[in-house]
């Protein structure tokens, strides 16, 4: 008797359990890496963790800011202690981001063109991280209870580093969306790019020295 499904189309409970063992069989046979590419393809093609790490200091920090600002208004002691961990997980994620993002910045081909924008990216990131830390260690140090002409220096502190993030994530999103930077199916033309890049460079060092020596013949 066929179970639900048919036995031959591989359907039903029989088919799911065939499936399943078919899976731990070839898991049990292939490295760690493999299996984690073929569980999470994703993250696999990813050259650094700096695109998976962003997400998280931008969600956690732009809450912060929304659930602290909506919590002094209204008055609410409890909202703005619940506001604080998301400033402290943000503040951790923020670190963390910056460091993914200065490794892969030191090895991700790119342009001219993109060397610019990632400087200022950098630039801004570290600027987010700086505050993020600031207001935590104002936070930590008051236990929660700012007031008064403090509370409004602390909450426009706070929507400088909501205006910080936006800025940043825009740069970032500028570099990957229309630049294609650490992106694998663009990867040829920025390492075309990089190397022109580098060219460009060495050629302006080799005029400043050119112009030097026939300064130096001139006199």
């Amino acid at each position: 008797m066929a179970v639900h499904g048919g036995a031959d189309s591989g359907g039903g409970f029989a088919g799911s359990v065939a499936g399943w063992l078919a899976a731990i069989e070839r898991a049990a046979g292939r490295s760690p890496g493999e299996n984690i590419a073929d569980l999470l393809p994703g993250i696999a093609a990813m050259e650094n963790w700096h695109p998976l790490l962003v997400h998280f200091p931008i969600a956690l920090l732009l809450l912060f800011v929304a659930i602290d600002i909506v919590a002094s208004l209204a008055g609410k002691p409890a909202w703005r202690g619940a506001a604080s961990w998301f400033l402290y997980a943000g503040t951790l994620f923020a670190a963390a981001t910056v460091a993914a993002g200065l490794i892969a910045a030191a090895n991700v081909a790119h342009g001219g063109n993109v060397h610019e924008i990632m400087e200022k990216h950098e630039h801004l990131g570290i600027s987010v991280l700086v505050l993020a830390a600031l207001l935590s260690v104002w936070r930590i140090a008051v236990k929660g209870g700012i007031g008064g002409p403090a509370n409004q220096v602390f909450g426009l502190l706070a929507m400088l580093l909501a205006g910080l993030l936006v800025f940043t994530a825009d740069l970032g999103g500028l570099m990957v969306y229309k630049f294609g930077v650490a992106v694998r199916a663009a990867d040829p033309i920025n390492q075309g790019a990089a190397q022109q890049h580098r060219h460009e460079g060495g050629a302006e060092g080799a005029d400043d020295h050119s112009a030097e020596d026939h300064g130096g013949h001139a006199h």
